[in-house]
């Protein structure tokens, strides 16, 4: 009876464990760290091209590059711009004018009235006081009237940005340019020249109308907001260079181991077009500088697509998550981040050369 009783047991037991109506074991729970971990960030895309990496935006002829015959200034696009464009038009040019045909009709007229044959025996006055007040208080007048408006236009192409300013850093280097965004998290760019369609090898990117004017087009665009200050810093790694950019009426020397600063506002979205205008070796003439002008809503959206910020984001807030009778909170980041090697703040980065479309001259060689 006994040796009946005891497999019956052990067969009862069995059956009730694998029966799916009885109370099993619970699974371990999920680790706390898998379950708060939040879902990666869709990529942002570059609001200024397209999906084959080309400019969206095309250069209009005439507008913010040379035209071709062409003897008056650029277009101006930026408040001291056109100051300075009404100073060389309502002010300078005429007064030249002026003084030009005075100068050339009394030339004229002493030629004609003082030759010998008219006058066989010259005078021999040697002093005027008359005439010497005249043309000695006259150019002091000129000179006056030129200083007043001159003096306002310099110290507006001088005026330090304000603190909302956007700053671009351009970096002159033999012979292209690189730029930094230091309020943008700190964003890197190198532009090279475009070449010409039969000066570059097979599959490599080179100029096309899209992209601007010969020698003027380059590979990255700088991109900035229209209708905020934008605050200059020029440097160079080499040689003295200098960022020349007519339509904003910008010329800002670029000396290693210096840094020169000023400010601007664009007033128009639209693409750009300047150069390095300090003589500075061999390949001076092919720096050019292109800028793409957008919203500032784009210019946003171009920050988070090249992995930026925008100055005062709201940062996230430390989350805090429960599970059971357990916090877990920032305590442990923080941990984590005192236990971490320090970081040189203070090395700076190599340019970053990775546009959309591969740049075919490499970090700014140029002449390969």
């Amino acid at each position: 009876m006994r040796s009946f009783l005891v497999p019956t047991i052990l067969l009862a037991a069995g059956l009730a464990f694998a029966s799916p109506g009885l109370a099993q074991p619970a699974a371990p729970a999920a680790p706390a760290a898998a379950a708060a971990q939040p879902a990666p960030a869709a990529k942002v895309a570059d609001p200024t091209l397209d999906a084959a990496g080309k400019p969206l935006h095309q250069a209009v002829p005439g507008v913010g590059e040379p035209i071709d015959k062409a003897i008056s200034l650029q277009q101006q696009v930026t408040p001291t711009g056109q100051e300075a464009h009404w100073f060389h038009n309502v002010i300078l040019l005429p007064l030249i004018t002026i003084i030009s045909i005075f100068v050339l009709v009394l030339l004229v007229w002493v030629i004609v009235r003082y030759r010998r044959a008219a006058n066989p025996t010259p005078s021999r006055t040697s002093h005027n006081t008359a005439i010497e007040i005249v043309w000695t208080l006259a150019p002091v007048l000129i000179l006056v009237a030129i200083a007043i408006p001159s003096i306002k236009l310099l110290a507006a192409q001088f005026k330090p940005a304000p603190k909302n300013a956007v700053t671009l850093k351009a970096i002159g280097n033999q012979w292209f340019w690189s730029y930094e965004y230091p309020d943008n998290g700190n964003i890197q760019l190198t532009a090279n020249m475009l070449k010409e369609g039969d000066q570059v090898g097979k599959d490599q990117r080179y100029r096309t109308d899209a992209d601007g004017p010969r020698l003027l087009a380059t590979d990255q665009r700088v991109v900035l907001p229209v209708g905020v200050p934008i605050r200059l810093v020029t440097t160079a790694t080499d040689v003295i260079h200098s960022w020349a950019m007519p339509a904003f009426w910008i010329k800002l020397d670029a000396i290693p181991g210096r840094l020169n600063e000023t400010s601007f506002i664009i007033q128009k979205e639209g693409v750009y077009f300047g150069q390095c205008s300090e003589l500075c070796g061999a390949r001076h003439a092919f720096m050019p500088i292109a800028v793409e002008a957008v919203s500032p809503a784009k210019f946003a959206q171009w920050v988070a697509s090249k992995g930026g910020t925008m100055p005062g984001a709201a940062a996230e807030p430390a989350s805090t998550t429960a599970i059971g009778n357990d916090t877990t909170d920032a305590a442990a980041a923080n941990d984590a981040a005192e236990a971490a090697p320090a970081v040189n703040a203070t090395a700076t980065p190599a340019p970053s050369n990775q546009p959309a479309t591969a740049n075919p001259a490499g970090a700014g060689n140029t002449g390969n």
